[in-house]
């Protein structure tokens, strides 16, 4: 019999949850005695939603508009790159027990399908954070049209489903359309580094919290206006700066900051395609480095996940100086320790671009 991905991935995830229950069989008589004089508090954990979500940016998004409420944990580990991330069976389990999945969606996480279809959890509710958004397409000719920037070319987003229960028929699926298809082939999925279209994200996440658990509505909105309020204000500093900047254009590691340059108007160059583990052919660096002769760039962007080998070595061809402009897929463990959050990396960001952007 010939087993492909999806199968083993399904195989496995069934043997978790087997061994799991066994587990809890095992030790359901031992618990029960001392679990039955043990006082339960008030507020219990077992009261607060259990979100799961895939990468950092959902994690930041989410926890500020849940609060107290809920129990939210990370997919991907810290200081991990999360665009070839893969689930565990262990991850499975834990997406299984959720009551919440809070993932980017617009292909950044390929494992998404496999996933839900997998799952027994019909009351699960699923919150694409960039339903609604206009995306961006990402074709590696696009992405290299250095004479005349970024493409603008956009893909309506706007009717698939931003939160859903999910639905095991898949025979009907397969006769009305299959409503959460989230394989968006060659789009941008990085809409979370525009401040503005994060504010949509965080919209969308205290949706799809309000609908597993609307008992507390007033709340997420309550949480939601105050994070989106510092969004906005982040916004706006964004900008007032780059409107009176000397230049309008950048050179980044990867294609990471088209939605932050269409926003602002400026113009990204990137080095490589949508994945940072991407690397550049010959005739994109010889390309890159032309444009950054042509138009006397002084700083040549790298990121903090990956390897910025590539950067340096265009920055030394043309005399240039590295600096870090943050995608801020994930947080390393320094960041972590410094209490740095996406609110306090786009601000660092905004004094990086602001000092390339006046050279």
């Amino acid at each position: 019999m010939k087993f492909n991905k999806k199968s083993a991935l399904a195989l496995l995830f069934s043997l978790t949850l087997i061994v799991a229950g066994c587990g809890q069989n095992q030790s359901a008589s031992d618990s029960s005695t001392s679990s039955a004089n043990t006082p339960v508090p008030a507020e219990t954990e077992e009261a607060k939603l259990n979100v799961e979500v895939s990468f950092y940016p959902m994690y930041e998004f989410t926890k500020n508009v849940a609060g107290d409420l809920a129990n939210v944990h990370t997919l991907v580990p810290a200081g991990m790159e999360p665009h070839d991330w893969e689930p565990t069976p262990q991850d499975m389990a834990s997406i299984e027990k959720a009551d919440v999945l809070v993932y980017n969606g617009a292909g950044m996480e390929s494992w998404i399908d496999q996933v839900t279809d997998s799952l027994s959890n019909s009351k699960l509710i699923q919150v694409e954070a960039s339903h609604g958004i206009d995306l961006l397409e990402g074709s590696e000719e696009d992405e290299h049209d250095h004479e005349h920037g970024d493409t603008t070319d956009t893909h309506d987003h706007a009717d698939e489903a931003t939160t859903e229960e999910h639905d095991h028929d898949h025979d009907a699926e397969a006769e009305e359309g299959h409503t959460h298809d989230h394989d968006h082939g060659g789009l941008d999925p990085h809409v979370w580094l525009s401040p503005a279209l994060a504010v949509k994200e965080v919209r969308n996440i205290e949706a799809g919290l309000a609908q597993a658990a609307p008992e507390h509505a007033d709340q997420f909105k309550q949480n939601a206006d105050a994070y989106i309020a510092k969004l906005e204000a982040l916004d706006q500093d964004f900008k007032a700066t780059v409107a009176d900047s000397k230049r309008k254009d950048f050179i980044t590691q990867h294609a990471a900051f088209g939605y932050l340059a269409q926003e602002y108007g400026l113009q990204q160059v990137p080095i490589a395609g949508l994945s940072p583990e991407q690397e550049p052919s010959a005739a994109q660096m010889a390309s890159v480095i032309d444009f950054a002769k042509e138009h006397q760039v002084k700083t040549i962007f790298f990121e903090t996940l990956v390897s910025s080998k590539v950067s340096e070595t265009i920055a030394n061809e043309v005399g240039a100086k590295t600096a870090v402009l943050n995608p801020i897929e994930g947080l390393t463990e320094e960041e972590i320790a410094a209490g740095m959050d996406y609110i306090g990396v786009m601000r660092q960001n905004l004094e990086a671009l602001k000092l390339a952007l006046n050279e």
